[in-house]
């Protein structure tokens, strides 16, 4: 992108040096035109017409008509002279009219000169223009070629960004989904801690946890033992399974609530802790 700009900086660079040449030139040549050293030349030219033609002007012999048809030969001789015109001699001239032709054309050779340049220098300027304009043109499609390459990969990746999301999404749904829900109630809550308690490799059955369960609680969430030795010490068993405190905070298994009423923490950590002591709950018959 920053070569393409460069490049056209240095087209419209070349251009205005360009207009600047032409304008100074055109300048140049008006001034000549318009000098003082001009009017110069066209006396000189006179002059050398007058010398020319003295015996035929002093001639007391012409008519008035034949000396200002002599007088208007002299100017247009004149004219010649600067500005080189050349004139095929007749008859009536002689020698006379063809020094007139042959004499300095410098001023206007200069005059041509300038404005050959001028012309070949407007020219190359014109070329230069178009050349220039074409590299604008080409430069412009680079950009609007890139520009638009940049947002198609800008929109690919915008779409890429969209349709992850949309499947992360769905994936979470089917997660969500997958997930299954028990019943908030003791058949619910045995049959959940299984599903954990098989995540996580602690042995036991629907039957071992169940009878466990009524002989402890008769599945009261809130039963606590307030008169066992364990009350005595001050740390009375609580919940479905009838747990101490530290025996539920050391056998508590990740994933479940910290709470040891809640009927699923309280089921898998104390299968957790039976699996440890009696390889199951299943051989649990006692308390424990």
């Amino acid at each position: 992108m920053s070569d393409i700009s460069t490049r056209i900086r240095n087209a419209q660079k070349r251009i205005n040096d360009g207009r600047r040449q032409v304008t100074s030139q055109l300048g140049s040549i008006q001034q000549r035109v318009s000098s003082s050293k001009f009017g110069e030349q066209v006396g000189t030219a006179q002059a050398k017409v007058a010398g020319a033609v003295p015996a035929a002007l002093r001639g007391g012999n012409l008519s008035r008509t034949q000396k200002l048809q002599l007088a208007g030969i002299g100017s247009v001789s004149a004219a010649v002279l600067v500005c080189g015109i050349a004139i095929p001699a007749t008859s009536g001239s002689g020698s006379a009219s063809q020094s007139v032709a042959a004499s300095e054309p410098a001023a206007y050779s200069s005059l041509t000169g300038g404005n050959t340049q001028a012309k070949e220098l407007h020219a190359s300027i014109t070329n230069q223009q178009a050349g220039a304009s074409e590299q604008a043109k080409a430069a412009e499609a680079k950009i609007k070629a890139a520009q638009e390459a940049k947002a198609a990969e800008t929109k690919k990746k915008a779409q890429a960004t969209k349709d992850r999301a949309t499947k992360q999404a769905a994936s979470r749904n089917a997660e969500r989904k997958a997930v299954k829900s028990y019943p908030n109630n003791l058949d619910g809550w045995i049959r959940e801690s299984l599903a954990i308690m098989k995540a996580k490799g602690i042995p036991g059955s629907y039957e071992g946890l169940h009878r466990n369960i009524m002989r402890e609680s008769s599945g009261n969430t809130r039963a606590i033992n307030l008169w066992d030795i364990n009350a005595q010490n001050g740390i009375p068993s609580k919940g479905l399974l009838q747990v101490i405190q530290p025996t539920f905070e050391h056998w508590h298994v990740a994933g479940t609530s910290n709470d040891i009423y809640d009927p699923v923490a309280n089921i898998t950590a104390a299968a957790n802790y039976a699996a440890e002591r009696y390889g199951s709950m299943d051989n649990v018959n006692s308390a424990y």
